[in-house]
């Protein structure tokens, strides 16, 4: 082996330029908190504040336990919403650590009170079985998700909790695909299959409770399997590093 070959295989490689994927993150990181924080605005917000709600119509008649399971599901489950986006801000996380883990226990000690009221609310809510189905695994799994993510930080286990955070995140943000995807799915359904407009609307709404989950998860998953892949090839496809050789060049 020649001595440039030898210093050649005992040099870093060159990274690419990572403009264009910091771009993309970007991108999808100011989308999720605006549509986040969009949710809480004009859908959160309201049932809290506006007496015209008055506990919302279809928990009106509910017994009292699901009213305040209702409140506490509606206020934690926001917060939590809310702060998500700062703990997936890698910027945020290098920089200020203390904060992260700060802000970290909030976000998992609210999704504790509103996974509970979820499971809760769940045989009350109006789209039947097929929305307490939909409910109740999507808080199952949201408190599973989070709980495993907090035992994986206890070990110090950073990778695994990081990848059980994007999981718990993706369940979080079920809120927001619940809000974004009914109507649109509700508008074709009336406009493709001619279905009644609330028809419809009502049919969306128990689609979305039972899928939603699903759909966030295979977002994460995909997105957990890009950075994998990103990660093998800056390690030279194979993921091992080379090392000087030892021995003299022959």
């Amino acid at each position: 082996m020649s001595l440039t070959e030898q210093k050649t295989i005992g040099r870093p490689r060159k990274q690419p330029s990572s403009r264009p994927g910091r771009r993309r993150r970007q991108v999808a990181f100011g989308f999720l908190t605006l549509s986040a924080v969009a949710v809480i605005v004009f859908s959160v917000t309201p049932s809290l504040v506006s007496s015209s709600y008055n506990l919302v119509p279809y928990y009106a008649d509910r017994p009292d336990v699901v009213h305040v399971a209702f409140y506490l599901h509606v206020v934690f489950a926001g917060l939590a919403l809310l702060l998500s986006p700062l703990q997936i801000a890698a910027r945020l996380r290098a920089r200020a650590p203390r904060l992260h883990r700060a802000v970290g226990r909030i976000v998992l000690g609210c999704i504790a009170v509103a996974g509970c009221a979820a499971l809760v609310m769940a045989p009350f809510n109006t789209a039947g079985p097929v929305g307490a189905v939909g409910i109740g695994i999507t808080a199952l799994l949201w408190l599973v998700c989070a709980a495993t993510a907090l035992r994986a930080i206890r070990r110090r286990d950073v990778p695994a909790h990081r990848r059980w955070a994007v999981r718990t995140f993706a369940l979080t943000y079920t809120a927001v695909t619940l809000r974004l995807g009914v109507p649109i799915v509700g508008m074709l359904l009336a406009t493709l299959v001619g279905l009644d407009a609330g028809v419809a609307s009502n049919r969306a709404y128990a689609a979305f409770l039972l899928l939603s989950w699903a759909i966030d998860l295979a977002f994460a998953e995909c997105y957990l399997a890009t950075r994998r892949r990103g990660t093998v090839n800056r390690h030279g496809g194979t993921g091992t590093r080379y090392r000087r050789p030892s021995s003299s060049p022959g």
